[in-house]
This record gives C-alpha cells, sequence and structure tokens, in this order.
C-alpha cells in the first residue's frame, strides 16, 4: 500500500499529525497496534491551549480543575484555589481522549490500520521508504514518501532509525499507575501532588467515583527502588491522609511503565524521509511528566512540515529539518533543557532543596505562584529562582 505519509502511533502525537496532512488532501496511513490500549498517563492536561487544538473537548463534560494541593516530602503543603474558566486543566481517561482525537483524524481523512505492531522500515537504495508491521494474519507493507514515528519510547523504529539509542535507566522515569473507582474524600475539582526523594507521587480525580493515583521513581532512583512496592505505600499514605476510603476500590485499570525524563534531543528529531514525535522524541516534560501537550504540538509540526516536503517534493534531512527549527519546538527543547538543571537541582540530597522550595512556598505568597507556574504549568522561573532556594534556611 502506497501512501504520502506513514504514521506509525495513533496517540496524541500521531493522531494530530495525521490529521494535519489528511486535512491538506495528502493520502495518510495511521498505524496502530491496539485501539483499545489505555497508555499508562496521570491524564492530566494543564495548558488552556489544548482546546485550540481541540475544540471538540469543550462539548466534552470533563471536570474542569481549579484547586491544586502539592506536598514536599517532609510534610510542607501548597494549597491554591483559582478561577474556573471553560479552558481550565482538565484530567482525561487516555483510552477515551485517545479514541476521541483519532477519530478526529479518521474524519479528516486519515486511515486507520489497527492491530498492527510495526517492528522494521523497508529501504530502497539506502533510503527509508516504507515501514513493515506484524498482525494476525501476516506482515504488512506500508510504502511511503515520509514516515512519522510516533508509537512512544518503546518505539521498535525509533530505535532502529539511527537517530538516537534505547533509553537508558538512568534517562528515565519508572511508574505505577492506576485508575480506581470508589468512595473517597478528594476534590472532584482538585489535582494533588506529592514530591518524594524518590520521585512524586499523585492523584488526579477524573469524576467524583473515579480517579488516577500513580507514583513514578527517576534516574538513579529506577534502581534503588521497586515502584510497585512504593506505590502500594503511597496508597496507604494516602488512605492515612484520609484522603481515600478504607473500603476495597475497583481496579479499571493498572500499568507499569516508562517514561522520558531527560527531554528532547534535538539532533534525533529527523532525517531522509523521517520524523520523531512525542514520547518517541522525549516530549515528555522533566518537571511535572506532562507529555499530551508536547506530543500534540510536535505531531502538528511535523504535519505541516511534512505537508511543505510534499508540495517541494523534497524529503531529505535538510527539507525535513524545519521541523526541529520550529520555533515551537525550539522553545520546547530550551525549556526542557532548563527543567532538567531544575530536576537535578531539586532532587540533590535526598530532596533537600525540594523541601526548602515548599517551606519559602508557605512564607511568601508570590514565590508560592512561581512554583504553581514553574511546578504545573511549565513555566520558566525567574533567574534568581534556584539563589534564593540556595539562601533560604
Amino acid at each position: 500500500m502506497i501512501y504520502d505519509v506513514v504514521v506509525s502511533g495513533a496517540g496524541p502525537a500521531g493522531s494530530k499529525c495525521a490529521e494535519v496532512i489528511a486535512k491538506a488532501g495528502y493520502k495518510v496511513a495511521l498505524i496502530e497496534k491496539d485501539i483499545n490500549f489505555r497508555k499508562p498517563c496521570g491524564g492530566g492536561i494543564p495548558r488552556a491551549s489544548i482546546f485550540r487544538y481541540y475544540p471538540q473537548l469543550k462539548k466534552l463534560d470533563f471536570v474542569k480543575k481549579n484547586y491544586i494541593a502539592m506536598f514536599s516530602a517532609d510534610g510542607h503543603k501548597l494549597e491554591h484555589t483559582f478561577e474556573e474558566t471553560d479552558v481550565n486543566p482538565i484530567v482525561v481517561d487516555r483510552l477515551e481522549f485517545d479514541n476521541l482525537i483519532r477519530n478526529v483524524a479518521l474524519d479528516a481523512g486519515a486511515e486507520l490500520f489497527d492491530k498492527n505492531i510495526s517492528y522494521d522500515f523497508i529501504y530502497k537504495d539506502h533510503k527509508k521508504v516504507g515501514i513493515k508491521t506484524k498482525t494476525s494474519s501476516g506482515t504488512k507493507e506500508y510504502f511511503a514518501k515520509i514516515i512519522v514515528v510516533a508509537d512512544g519510547m518503546s518505539s521498535k523504529l525509533a530505535n532502529k532509525s539511527g537517530l538516537r539509542e534505547k533509553w537508558s535507566p538512568l534517562n528515565i522515569g519508572i511508574g505505577k499507575a492506576e485508575i480506581l473507582e470508589g468512595q473517597n474524600n478528594l476534590n472532584e475539582k482538585g489535582t494533588y501532588f506529592f514530591f518524594k526523594n524518590y520521585g512524586y507521587g499523585w492523584i488526579f480525580p477524573i469524576d467524583r467515583q473515579k480517579f488516577n493515583i500513580g507514583t513514578i521513581t527517576y534516574y538513579e532512583n529506577n534502581l534503588k527502588y521497586n515502584v510497585k512496592n512504593l506505590f502500594e505505600k503511597f496508597l496507604q499514605e494516602s488512605r492515612n491522609r484520609n484522603l481515600l476510603s478504607e473500603k476495597p476500590y475497583r481496579v479499571i485499570w493498572s500499568a507499569i511503565f516508562p517514561e522520558p525524563a531527560t527531554g528532547v534531543l534535538e539532533k534525533s528529531l529527523c532525517d531522509d524521509n523521517i520524523i520523531l514525535v512525542g514520547d518517541a522524541a522525549g516530549f515528555v516534560g522533566p518537571i511535572s511528566g506532562e507529555g499530551i501537550h508536547g506530543a500534540i504540538i510536535s505531531g502538528h509540526i511535523a504535519g505541516e512540515t511534512s505537508i511543505n516536503a510534499l508540495k517541494n517534493g523534497d524529503f531529505t534531512a535538510n527539507s525535513l529539518k524545519g521541523f526541529k527549527k520550529h520555533p515551537k519546538i525550539k522553545n520546547i527543547i530550551r525549556l526542557f533543557k532548563f527543567q532538567r538543571k531544575f530536576v537535578n537541582f531539586f532532587y540533590e540530597n535526598e530532596g533537600e532543596n525540594l523541601n526548602k522550595t515548599f517551606k519559602m512556598v508557605e512564607e511568601s505568597e508570590e514565590f508560592k505562584q512561581i512554583v504553581i507556574d514553574v511546578f504545573i504549568f511549565g513555566q520558566t522561573p525567574p533567574k534568581d529562582f534556584i539563589s534564593k532556594i540556595k539562601g533560604s534556611n
């Protein structure tokens, strides 16, 4: 089968990319291993810009978030309530959300091929001209002028692309998350973060009865801790705080998963006939672990870059480098590099600097707002942010 573009992976990055290209009238194959797979994720979407990319979300009955609670490992607490608007942060069930945005791509004209596992490239004259997939009926081949790799950090195509190496345990986060249903004492309009010396935990209510709960380790701590044990401890701790009931919960979904944690590698984004987007390219915030927003932006820009290449008939690395040179992509790269430095700083000495940060939050409303903007909304803090924390007692 011959297409203008083959997109491997129908999550936020792949679906947005396929939608953009299909809307421009080009033939797009959207490859997915299983549309019933729920991507391991907290499901938090903190930025209002998600509604610009998907105005369809405004018609759905998501609980708008207007309350944040964050706790340091030594007991300091940040609480903040803000005005509720039509574009407040939301928490989504990834199975429902991914199906919605995939259908937007299909409505635009993309062709979906479910139950296809991408595992290798097709080459002609040493150039990548398509991909091979495994299906229940055997191997299938999809030919295209451009291949967009959007099938996550465990992508076989990304590993075989020559653009980057496999993720090291010291460059990722390892999390466990569950969606539970039952009686609780959570504010359904809230999000809860619990920072630890190994990483952090979260509780994100989806509605009055359902919530996403998880915990994650980073870097060296991946080798020091068992995330399954940490999750059970965190679950009990949340019950001890009287946030959750002692009654048994119905487990809707459960997963242990890896997550990119070092940001985007600029040199690993594109080559002749290929672009990497979403988790496969590291578009996950080093502080918050939030990747939906970066995935959608990277997919959108990859779609626009592909359209330009198709118009010009040039699919070389020189043509596709417009993706990584795009101002929005460059801004994400800069922001993630900056955030990675902060992550290293926060977790020094078993999280001592995190504890200092939250102590300062209790003492200053101005500093509190800066921390909310940095931790939740991914904004760049003032230049003296670290020096103030270092100088605190």
